[in-house]
């Protein structure tokens, strides 16, 4: 009977276990909201909520350190100028319907070589609407600073020439809505605007992070630290009044 009585309560406990409260940030569909659950936590970003879209050749998680090996000829490019479309870059990223935050990370590049080799920030939707912020090596004399949007399919590209001596580099993400900035620092306090853009198919859950390519036939890896999330350090406008229409 003492048996009998034993193996009963172990039954509803196991039962209450399968059926306990979910995360407080999770939804039905399993979505986590990976930004609201590090504003709870200090700014700490869960990694084991960030998913890949597409793999890279290698990758390490190891504590607030993330390192990813590219493979050759792997890029995002939609159409403008060059003709081509490019879609295979890994992306590795987290999910949010918070609409005002910032997201920073650190990048180091020290073993890009090869001409396009780059990392960054990104917020990738699907292949035709996505956004990409980084350094792309050119050569040993300068690389490329910039930024990629594209929406509905085409891709632009607004770009500045740096040093190749730098090799790493800060980045800011912010979103206001359907707006977002990103911007660059060399030392992690001081951010300057990159971009400012609307991105038409970011009107709720949005899918965003970091990235590591190699267009051409080249491997290097970057290495990613200090991933935060804040508030949206992108205030908003105190000039000019906003148009009723908009």
């Amino acid at each position: 009977m003492n048996i009998k009585k034993a193996l009963f309560a172990m039954s509803i406990c196991i039962m209450a276990a399968g059926c306990g409260n979910p995360s407080q940030n999770a939804s039905e569909d399993g979505f986590v909201d990976s930004v609201t659950e590090a504003l709870q936590n200090n700014g700490k970003i869960n990694a084991d909520n960030m998913k890949w879209t597409r793999t890279p050749a290698a990758s390490e998680v190891k504590g607030d350190t993330i390192t990813v090996t590219t493979a050759p000829h792997t890029d995002l490019w939609q159409r403008t100028y060059y003709h081509f479309r490019n879609d295979n870059a890994p992306v590795l990223q987290m999910e949010t319907s918070e609409k005002y935050f910032s997201f920073v990370v650190k990048t180091d590049f020290t073993q890009s070589h090869h001409r396009f080799d780059q990392c960054g920030i990104v917020m990738y939707m699907d292949s035709e609407n996505w956004l990409k912020g980084s350094v792309e090596y050119e050569n040993e004399e300068f690389q490329h600073l910039g930024s990629v949007v594209t929406n509905g399919g085409y891709s632009d590209w607004a770009t500045t020439a740096i040093g190749a001596d730098v090799k790493t580099m800060w980045y800011r993400f912010s979103r206001r809505g359907d707006d977002f900035c990103i911007e660059c620092s060399t030392n992690g306090k001081d951010f300057s605007q990159m971009r400012i853009c609307h991105m038409h198919a970011a009107s709720d859950r949005i899918s965003f992070g970091i990235y590591a390519c190699s267009p051409e036939d080249s491997s290097f890896t970057a290495v990613f630290t200090d991933m935060k999330i804040t508030e949206c350090m992108w205030k908003a406008h105190d000039g000019q009044q906003p148009d009723e229409e908009c």
